[in-house]
C-alpha cells in the first residue's frame, strides 16, 4: 500500500512540475509522514526493496532517503534499519492527538509550510539557558561599554543624512578597509577592501551565498557533524546538503556521495564545529581539488578564529586558494558582543558587484553610525586590546575546564579541539548514551550538548560540546568537578 501511495503522489508531482526522481520521492515519502501514512518509529522497506517496487534506480531511492534523514525526518538504527523519526510533528501521524501547551494559544492548522515545520523544530537551540559550560557563547561582560557608548554618540551626532538610508555599497568604507587591513595580517587572506560585505551575521552570509550561487535543489556538502545554523540556512534556501564525515583532519572529500556532486561546499577548517577538528594542509588542498573538480564554490567559516591557544597561527584556507572559489566570512559577536550583529563577508573579485547589489536588494543593509562607531574602535586599537585581554581569559578558563576533565581522560575518553576557539569536544565511548548524560547535566544546571545531536547520517560519535567562553574562571573551578563526576557515571544505550 505504502508503494502505491507513492506512485500515485510521484505520478501526481511529476505531472505538475519536472522535479528530478529522487526529489520526487523524496516529497511523496514526506508527505507520508505528514499525512500520518508513516507513523512515528514505522520503519521503512530497504532501498532495494523500494527500488524494485517503483522501478527507479536504488541510487534515486538512497538519495531521498539520505535527505530525509538529514532533514531529521528519518534516523537509522545499525543493524536494523530506517525508521521514521520521533521528531515528526505527532499531530500529523494517525492516531496521535494534537500537541498542547500550557498558556500557549493554539497555532492555526497549517499556517507554516512544510519546510516551516522543519525549521522551527529541527536543530533549536532557543530553548537553552545561557549556563556554565553553553558552548557557543562568548563572555561579553568585560566588553568596554563606556567607550562604546561614546564612540556611538559620537557618530550619531556628527551622522549626515546619507548615513541613516540604506547603503548600496557593501558597508561603511573605513570599516571595510579595517576589516581588510585585519584579515591580511592575522589570517593570511588575499583581499582589496572592496572585496569585502559587511553583513549582519553569519547566518546572513551563508543565505546571501546560497541563493546567489546555488539554484533550488542544487546540492551542498557540509560537514557531519555539522553547525545547526549552516544546515537551517541551506534547507531555508531549497538546497539539498550531502553530509560529508570529519576526521581528525577535517572534512573527508574522498567520503563524499559521488551521485551528489556539490555546487556548493561548506567547512569550518580552522576549528571545526563541533568536533574542534582542525583541517590538515594535505586535506585543504584536497578539499580545493575537489572544488576545482566540481566547479564548486567553498565557504570557508572562520568563526572563532581569534582565538588560538597552543600551535603557530592557522592560514585561512582562502590563502591557499589559487582559482578564486572560496569565500570567506567572520563575526564581531564572537569577540565584542552578540547583539552587535555585525559580521564580514569576502568575495572573489568577479563577484563583487553582483553581490553588493543583491544584498542591497534583498536585505536592505543599513545601520551605518554602528559600523562608523566600529571602524573607529578598530583604528583606534581597542579591538586588538579587547582580543588580547579576552584571549587572556579565555585561555585561563580553557586550563581550569582541562584540569578538571582531567581524571576521566582515558583510551576511550580524550578531548578533541581545545587547541582554539570557546569550546572544546570531550569524546565518549561509542556505547553512551550522550543525550541522556547531557539532560543528566541540564537537571544540575550544566548546559553541554551531546555531539549526536550534531550528527546528520553518521551515527558512530558520541561526546560533549562543553563551552567556556560564558563561564567564569570561578564557575568552572566550581562546576568542573561536577562535569567529571557526571561523566564517570555515564549511562549508556542498551
Amino acid at each position: 500500500m505504502l508503494s502505491e501511495f507513492l506512485q500515485a503522489e510521484m505520478h501526481r508531482l511529476g505531472s505538475q512540475d519536472p522535479l528530478p526522481l529522487h526529489r520526487q520521492l523524496y516529497e511523496a515519502l514526506r508527505r507520508a509522514m505528514l499525512d500520518g501514512k508513516l507513523a512515528t518509529s514505522d520503519r521503512l522497506p530497504s532501498s532495494r526493496d523500494l527500488a524494485q517496487d517503483l522501478n527507479l534506480s536504488r541510487n534515486t531511492v538512497v538519495a531521498a532517503i539520505n535527505q530525509l534523514s538529514v532533514e531529521g525526518y528519518l534516523t537509522s538504527r545499525v543493524g536494523s534499519g530506517t525508521y521514521v523519526s520521533d521528531s515528526v510533528p505527532r499531530a500529523r501521524n494517525r492516531g496521535a492527538a494534537p500537541l498542547r501547551q500550557t498558556g500557549l494559544a493554539p497555532v492555526p492548522a497549517g499556517r507554516l509550510s512544510a519546510r516551516g515545520e522543519v525549521l522551527a523544530t529541527q536543530f533549536s537551540a532557543s530553548a537553552l539557558e545561557v549556563q556554565p559550560f553553553t558552548p557557543g557563547i562568548a563572555d561579553f561582560s568585560a566588553f568596554p561599554l563606556s567607550l562604546w557608548q561614546r564612540l556611538q554618540n559620537k557618530h550619531w551626532r556628527m551622522t549626515y543624512p546619507d548615513m541613516l538610508d540604506y547603503n548600496a555599497s557593501g558597508g561603511y568604507a573605513p570599516l571595510r578597509r579595517a576589516i581588510a587591513d585585519y584579515l591580511r595580517v592575522s589570517r593570511s587572506v588575499q583581499l582589496d577592501a572592496d572585496q569585502v560585505i559587511v553583513t549582519t551575521s553569519t547566518q546572513q552570509s551563508l543565505e546571501l551565498c546560497a541563493r546567489l550561487l546555488a539554484d533550488h535543489g542544487d546540492t551542498v556538502w557540509i560537514e557531519d557533524p555539522a553547525y545547526w545554523g549552516a544546515a537551517k540556512a541551506f534547507m531555508a534556501t531549497g538546497l539539498i546538503a550531502s553530509p560529508v564525515p570529519v576526521d581528525q583532519a577535517g572534512i573527508r572529500p574522498e567520503d563524499a556521495n559521488p551521485a551528489q556532486p556539490p555546487r556548493l561546499i561548506y567547512v569550518t577548517p580552522s576549528h571545526q564545529y563541533p568536533t574542534g577538528a582542525v583541517m590538515s594542509l594535505p586535506r585543504r588542498q584536497q578539499l580545493l581539488d575537489a572544488a576545482r573538480r566540481h566547479s564548486a564554490w567553498v565557504l570557508e567559516d572562520d568563526y572563532d578564529s581569534e582565538y588560538r591557544f597552543s600551535g603557530p597561527p592557522l592560514s585561512s584556507l582562502e590563502g591557499l586558494d589559487t582559482d578564486g572559489r572560496v569565500l570567506y566570512m567572520g563575526t564581531f559577536s564572537k569577540v565584542l558582543y552578540p547583539g552587535i550583529k555585525l559580521a564580514y563577508l569576502v568575495v572573489p573579485k568577479p563577484l563583487v558587484e553582483s553581490f553588493r547589489q543583491a544584498h542591497y536588494d534583498l536585505n536592505r543593509p543599513g545601520n551605518m553610525p554602528m559600523q562608523a562607531a566600529l571602524a573607529e574602535f578598530i583604528d583606534m586599537g581597542h579591538f586588538s586590546s579587547a582580543l588580547r585581554s579576552a584571549r587572556k581569559s579565555y585561555a585561563e578558563r580553557r586550563a581550569a575546564l582541562l584540569e578538571a576533565l582531567r581524571p576521566v581522560l582515558g583510551k576511550d575518553t580524550y578531548i578533541s579541539g581545545a587547541e582554539q576557539g570557546l569550546h572544546l569536544c570531550l569524546r565518549l565511548p561509542t556505547g553512551t548514551d550522550d543525550r541522556a548524560l547531557a539532560h543528566r547535566l541540564a537537571q544540575q544546571g550544566l548546559t553541554v550538548r551531546p555531539l549526536s545531536a550534531y550528527c546528520l547520517r553518521r551515527q558512530d560519535l558520541r561526546g560533549l560540546i562543553i563551552g567556556y567562553g560564558y563561564a567564569p574562571l570561578s564557575e568552572i573551578e566550581r562546576c568542573g568537578p561536577m562535569l567529571a563526576a557526571a561523566v564517570r557515571g555515564q549511562p549508556t544505550r542498551r
